[in-house]
């Protein structure tokens, strides 16, 4: 019951500040327009509704209207997180010793890692 309770109480206090949020993005996108783009590119200044609907034209052409949202961007991990589950303890190790070498310039490798890496090619 006590859970429920906060719960509640929890999800009411997100609701103001999800407003506050976009409110301060919003001023903060008005103040930067207005103080930069006239001086630069001689634009007209624009009010806060005008930079609340920019924020959202941004959102809709460059980060917005997937599908699957903000958790879809990981769905690649979980398909390799199922494969990597299917293979062999060798198998595992195989692809382990592969991606490491696809992706060496990638992370620093031990001195040791680096001995390893360098037999293996001459064999």
């Amino acid at each position: 019951m006590m859970k429920t309770f906060e719960y509640r109480r929890r999800r009411y206090l997100f609701i103001p500040l999800i407003l506050v949020a976009v409110a301060a993005f919003s001023a903060v996108t008005m103040i930067l327009w207005n103080e930069l783009m006239p001086l630069i590119f001689h634009l007209p200044t624009i009010s806060f509704w005008q930079a609340l609907g920019l924020l959202i034209l941004g959102r809709l052409f460059f980060g917005g209207g997937r599908p699957y949202g903000w958790w879809g961007r990981n769905r690649w991990r979980h398909g390799l997180q199922e494969r990597l589950s299917k293979m062999s303890p060798e198998e595992r190790e195989e692809f382990y010793k592969k991606m490491r070498y696809r992706c060496r310039s990638w992370y620093s490798e031990s001195p040791a890692e680096k001995e390893g890496a360098e037999r293996d090619k001459s064999e």
